[in-house]
């Protein structure tokens, strides 16, 4: 069906215009097949503009993906466990001709977590990161003393939610192995110092939509752990972050080479440096609820790739 055969007069931002009505769809996964909670935020301020928006999970059979104007990636929270199909999901979705955003080429440069030695190569402040291909398996040990680090982070170099993801460290290297061998062997994973700035002071994250900064958290992890994650007792705070903070992290977005619906950039500050830790393009939790006007923000972004 023709956009233009369903235009109506909808309100758009205060202003009475005719505009076409439009069928969204929020991408989802199996195990949460709505829309978030705070995804909803987005999804009643696009409905009181005559944008009907849909939960659909990414990998269920029954969904005509063609017949929404357009497919937000948001809630697809499985994709690490089964990467391949997923892959294969934007793939097929970008040869029919479907509008998916962010752009399928973009989301799946972003799965595998080697895009953060791309980054690196390009000027880009990364945490320094160690990848470890399941094909050419390393001593634990010898990673850590090639770079004399004395605590690090082990995780997979698909993966969400820092599943998989655990310490290590010089002293605890040999009873580790064992672990790290059995990972390596399942997928190719990252080593990484474990950075103190997390636990002490929080890791940021910035969001951008349409390239434009919208608002930031400050994460921090529960006391005796490393990860801020909600899952694992992390907490979150809307706070506004240093303005070079900011300007670091749209320098990130830079190196895209992309239009972007959103994005959402995670780094630790260090001596007024951002280093980051995750770009995040393909399912990132949002944090609309942290600040007034980030939903309408969003919506907004949305409003434009429809138009």
């Amino acid at each position: 069906m023709l956009l233009t055969e369903r235009a109506e007069q909808v309100t758009f931002g205060g202003f009475g215009e005719t505009r076409t009505m439009y069928q969204v769809a929020f991408a989802t996964s199996e195990k949460s097949p709505n829309i978030t909670a705070d995804d909803r935020l987005v999804a009643e301020i696009l409905g009181s503009q005559g944008i009907t928006v849909n939960a659909s999970v990414w990998d269920d059979p029954t969904v005509d993906w063609p017949s929404f104007d357009c497919v937000v990636i948001r809630s697809t929270w499985d994709y690490h466990l089964k990467a391949a199909r997923y892959a294969d999901w934007l793939r097929r979705c970008s040869a029919a001709g479907i509008k998916i955003w962010n752009p399928p080429e973009v989301v799946l440069a972003n799965l595998n977590k080697r895009y953060l030695l791309n980054l690196a190569q390009q000027g880009i402040n990364v945490v320094p990161t160690v990848y470890v291909e399941s094909s050419a398996p390393q001593m634990l040990r010898d990673v850590l003393e090639r770079h004399q680090w004395q605590e690090a982070v082990v995780k997979p170099a698909i993966s969400a939610s820092a599943y998989g993801t655990w310490r290590t460290s010089m002293s605890t290297h040999s009873e580790d192995q064992d672990r790290f061998q059995e990972q390596v062997c399942a997928h190719d994973v990252l080593v990484q110092p474990y950075l103190s700035e997390i636990a002490l002071q929080g890791e940021w994250s910035l969001v951008f939509f349409g390239g434009e900064f919208s608002h930031a958290v400050l994460k921090r992890p529960t006391a005796g752990d490393f990860r801020v994650q909600r899952e694992f007792g992390g907490n979150s705070a809307g706070l506004r972050p240093p303005p070079g903070l900011v300007e670091q992290a749209r320098a990130v977005l830079g190196r895209v080479g992309s239009d972007l619906l959103y994005a959402r950039v995670d780094g630790i500050e260090r001596a007024g440096r951002f280093v980051l830790t995750e770009l995040e393009l393909n399912e990132p939790f949002l944090f609309l609820g942290y600040s007034s006007r980030a939903a309408d923000r969003f919506a907004s972004s949305i409003c434009r790739i429809l138009r």
